[in-house]
This record gives structure tokens, C-alpha cells and sequence, in this order.
């Protein structure tokens, strides 16, 4: 809902002094002024020398702002002001519950956290019950059956970032089916409908799917159709981790392009790449069919991280199949020695009936950094195949063996992409930035396990890395790429720009000395150069430290708008 602004006039310095030998007006008190900062206010154009002045949460005025002041006083000479960056993927739904402060991603700028792939709602009781049961080193009570009343219980907890979140294709599908390989009943598919239509009533931002994932992957093309039309109906999009980014990545691209035109629908690429180095090639094409969708008039974006690993689970590595009913029924089947020969010889295949992640990096190419059995967490650290020497037995059974002993998928890292694609991504207009992990922190239940380094230094590394020190883009428009553009994607409003009447998501850094420090063997390392961050007005990060103010909030997408 807008919030009705009366904003100052900001008289002219020459009107002012002309005043001062008479009844000059009292100047406003801003409860910020933030100084001298270069301001880039997140359209893209380059950067200018002005002041910012905040009241409550919003942004009130921008410019030369010599004769107003604000009861807090910033100093921003020789630094850069943006507005607050928005990730496109976050995997924070469990860590903020944790510790709210969310300190990998505040201490790079980033003020909202957009959860996707999976969802936190809806539940039915069993899966409540399975969500309990699956617990790692994080402990928290499952108080909510929609995904509305978990962001909800999220910010009552408090969280320093603004949070919003997509709907889970999978989750719905969860909900009525469990974990078979089939397709809904008419009346089901009814139900899983529904149940989008309550998250976007809900504020959910569209639909989502990860479709290499049990059971994402056994729902079909017409299925995600007709659960994206709900979305569409309440003016949500569809973001999908396509069925694959590697053999079939032009095959992918063009069922999302399917789902698009076919339910009306804006649509998104998760974390844009070309796995796999005999894929590396295949990059532009992929590129030029979306740049064709677009002047064909579809709404396609895709977003992207900064590094050439990806991160998820050992299921990754394995056929489908052997994971149908979940994760008790796909470890009782490594357990059976007909299935696991079969699945061994499986898991040597580069298929292109699934995506076979391991077969690509290689076991040399796979890091271990995620357990749950604390027995197991020596090997953190490890590739799969220094592991498989140490036991003496096949990457495969190492595998497979270490999903069994630790009661999960296990978390590993797969080295796949190139570095020139990573640059050529940057460059793509309609790009935007997802770190596709947990914002974590260096403290606490965080270091019981490894973790892939995007979670403490996605945006830093852009900004460091791609933009000061190969000037692989300007300045300007790595900030548009991670506020405007993400904002205007998402439908979001009054956030994503510097402006009287947005939102007070603001950040100060110093494009000079902006760097990432985490690295594989030692990811958990905070980035440094961001100097202040405000959240809603509030400041959560000050000379580089947390204040340990959480003002957080609900972003809602464009369904809540329509409801209320």
C-alpha cells in the first residue's frame, strides 16, 4: 500500500542566504543525511556527487541538500551510494531463522533476499512433520502450514534484509502427490492450483521449479503450464532451474519459452550457465534464443552467479529414478546390491535424459561441504575422489555410500562452467544476480560445515572482481543489474532506486577497496568495503560492522496488491 509523503522543498542555496538577514525558515530535520556520497541511483546512469536525506523508512530528498541537515550526519566523500542490492536466489529461509542479521549478505550491500527453487509453504502435516525430521545443525518449529504465514513467523523473528519469496511447483506438487513419478489426477492438479492461487493472494512472487530435482523433474511440461497460469492471473511470473544447463540447455531454454507464451506469462533462467566444458560452446546460442523470445515480445530475464562451481547435493549425481518416494526410499535402494549396480553404471553416463552433474565436474571436480552426520565432516573439504582413495573403493560407491552414512544428499560443489562465460554473462543486459546460497555467518552453528564462498561474496566479487578490476562492465550498470532491474522483474514497488518516495534501502561502499575473501577451502569469510547499509530507513550496517538491528520486511509480489 503507498504511503502518503510530504516531501520538503529544498529552497536554493542563494534564496537561503538571501533569508539569513531576515526570517529564515527553519531547515527540516531528516532523521539521515547521508553527504557527499557518489550517487548512483540505480538506472544505470553514471554516477553523480549529491546528498541523500532519509525520514522514517523512505528516501525524501536527493541532490544538493547544503542547507537541510539530518540529526545522523554521514559523511559518504569518496564513496559510492546505491540502493540496496536485491538477490535473486537466496537459500535463507532456514539460515535467517538461525540468526537473523544475515550477515554474508548485509556486509555486501544486499537488502532483499528473494527465496526460490524450493518453498516453505504450503504444507500438509506430513510434511510439517517431514520438515521437523530433516533438520541439520539448524533447530526451529515448524509454526506455519502457508507460505505467507512463514514469511511472516520469519520477520516476527526478525531479520535484518527485506524477504520475499516464489511458490514452489515441487512443494504444491509434494502436497497432493508425495514424492511419485506421475501426473496429477484432474482432481489434484485442481488442488495444486488452488494452492498457488493462496500463496499469490499471500504476496508470492510467481511460480517456481527446479526441474533436475525429485520430484520437480517428473512433473511435465503441461502441468507447470497450467499451475504458471495461476501465477500469471495474479500478475506473478515463472522462475525455473530449467531441466537442464548442460546437454540440453537449448532444449530447456525452449520449454520455458513454451511455458511462457502458453500461460502469459514473464519468465526467468535461474542461475544462466553452460555446464559441463563440451557445453561451454553452446553459451550464445542459448543467449540468442532468449534475445529472440524478447523481440518476439516475451518478458525473459535470467539472473546468474559470479563463479565458475555450482553447489547442490550428491542426488545430482544420480538417476531420477532410484530417488522416487523420497530420501528413505532412495537410500534403501542404494542398500540393494541389483540396484546399485545398475545406478553405479548409470552414474558413469553423460546422459541426456538427466542431469548428470558429477559425470561432468568429475570426482576430482567434486568438493564435500555439506553433512549431517558430524562423523562425516573430516572429509569437508575433500574432493569425491580424494575420499574414494582414502575408503579404496569407486567414486561411485563413495557416492553412494556417503548419501546413506549421512542421512542426506550431502552438499558438495561441482566445478562446471567456464570463466569467459561468466564474463560474457555479466555483459547481458536482461542479467541480473543470484547467489544461490544462505547468507551465513562466520560464527556459531554456521562452522559446523563447509559451504560454497557465494554465500559471503556473490555481489562483492561482481563489484570487485568483474567491475574494478577487469572492467568487464561499468560501475552504473552492475548496480542497475542488482537493484532496478531485479525490482522492475519482480513488479516490485518503490524499491530498487534512489528516489524521493522509495523505500531507505541504501548502501555505502567503496568501489576501490570492495572484495570477496572466501574461497572453497575457507568460504567463511565475510567481504569488506561496504561501508553502511540502511534497511527501511534503519541502519543495520555502520563503519563496516552490524548494528544488530533487524527492520526487515515482507516484500510482497503483485497478487497481495490485487488482494488488499
Amino acid at each position: 500500500m503507498r504511503l502518503s509523503i510530504t516531501r520538503p522543498v529544498v529552497l536554493p542555496l542563494s534564496l537561503v542566504l538571501g533569508l539569513a538577514a531576515g526570517c529564515a525558515p527553519k531547515p527540516p530535520q531528516y532523521d539521515v543525511m547521508i553527504r557527499h556520497g557518489t550517487v548512483y541511483d540505480g538506472t544505470g546512469v553514471p554516477g553523480v556527487v549529491a546528498d541523500l536525506a532519509l525520514q522514517d523508512d523512505r528516501i525524501v530528498a536527493v541532490g544538493d541538500l547544503r542547507g537541510e541537515h539530518g540529526r545522523q550526519e554521514v559523511d559518504a566523500t569518496g564513496l559510492a551510494v546505491s540502493p540496496g542490492f536485491i538477490n535473486m536466489l537466496s537459500h535463507s529461509e532456514t539460515s535467517l531463522l538461525a540468526d537473523g542479521r544475515s550477515q554474508g549478505a548485509i556486509r555486501q550491500g544486499v537488502t532483499l533476499e528473494v527465496f526460490g527453487e524450493s518453498s516453505m509453504g504450503p504444507l500438509n502435516e506430513q510434511m510439517r512433520k517431514d520438515q521437523v525430521a530433516r533438520q541439520g545443525d539448524i533447530k526451529y518449529d515448524v509454526s506455519w502450514t502457508t507460505l505467507g504465514g512463514y514469511l511472516d513467523a520469519l520477520v516476527k523473528h526478525g531479520t535484518a534484509s527485506n524477504v520475499a519469496s516464489f511458490v514452489s511447483a515441487a512443494t504444491v506438487r509434494i502436497n497432493e502427490i508425495g514424492y511419485e513419478n506421475r501426473a496429477p489426477t484432474a482432481g489434484e492438479l485442481e488442488r495444486m492450483r488452488g494452492h498457488v492461487k493462496l500463496a499469490m493472494d499471500e504476496g508470492a512472487m510467481g511460480l517456481t521449479s527446479a526441474l533436475i530435482y525429485t520430484p520437480g523433474t517428473f512433473a511435465k511440461t503441461d502441468e507447470l503450464i497450467e499451475l504458471a497460469k495461476v501465477a500469471s492471473a495474479s500478475g506473478g511470473m515463472y522462475i525455473s532451474h530449467m531441466r537442464s544447463e548442460g546437454n540440453r540447455l537449448l532444449e530447456a531454454i525452449d520449454e520455458l519459452l513454451t511455458i511462457a507464451r502458453s500461460a502469459h506469462i514473464r519468465a526467468e533462467i535461474y542461475h544462466l550457465k553452460a555446464g559441463g566444458q563440451q557445453n561451454w560452446p553452446k553459451l550464445d546460442a542459448a543467449i540468442a534464443k532468449v534475445e529472440a523470445a524478447r523481440k518476439e515480445g516475451l518478458e525473459i530475464t535470467a539472473d546468474m552467479y559470479t563463479y565458475t562451481a555450482g553447489s547442490t547435493g550428491l542426488d545430482a549425481a544420480m538417476p531420477p529414478r532410484v530417488q522416487e518416494g523420497g530420501y528413505a526410499a532412495w537410500a534403501a535402494r542404494l542398500k540393494d546390491p541389483k540396484i546399485r549396480e545398475r545406478v553405479r553404471k548409470e552414474m558413469l553416463v553423460n546422459s541426456d535424459e538427466w542431469e548428470n552433474l558429477m559425470v561432468q565436474a568429475g570426482g576430482e571436480g567434486t568438493l564435500l561441504v555439506g553433512f549431517r552426520n558430524e562423523a562425516l565432516r573430516v572429509n569437508a573439504g575433500k574432493t569425491l575422489a580424494q575420499v574414494a582413495k582414502e575408503r579404496g573403493t569407486s567414486i561411485q560407491d563413495t557416492a553412494m555410500d556417503l548419501v546413506v552414512e549421512d542421512g542426506s544428499r550431502v552438499q558438495v560443489v561441482y566445478f562446471l562452467m567456464s570463466e569467459d562465460n561468466v564474463r560474457t554473462q555479466i555483459k547481458v543486459p536482461w542479467v541480473s544476480f543470484g547467489a544461490d546460497a544462505a547468507s551465513m555467518a562466520t560464527e556459531g552453528v554456521f562452522l559446523k560445515t563447509s559451504t560454497h564462498p557465494r554465500s559471503y561474496g556473490n555481489v562483492a566479487r561482481l563489484l570487485g572482481k568483474y567491475v574494478r578490476d577487469e572492467h568487464v562492465i561499468p560501475l552504473e550498470e552492475a548496480v542497475r543489474k542488482l537493484t532496478s532491474l531485479p525490482a522492475t522483474t519482480l513488479r516490485i514497488k518503490e524499491r530498487g532506486k534512489l528516489a524521493a518516495g522509495y523505500f531507505a534501502d541504501v548502501v555505502v561502499f567503496d568501489p576501490k577497496t570492495v572484495n570477496e575473501h572466501g574461497t572453497y577451502e575457507k568460504p567463511h569469510q565475510y567481504a569488506t568495503g561496504v561501508r553502511h547499509v540502511w534497511v527501511n530507513g534503519v541502519q543495520v550496517l555502520k563503519d563496516g560492522e552490524h548494528t544488530g538491528a533487524t527492520p526487515g520486511r515482507v516484500v510482497r509480489g503483485p497478487g497481495w496488491k490485487l488482494r488488499t
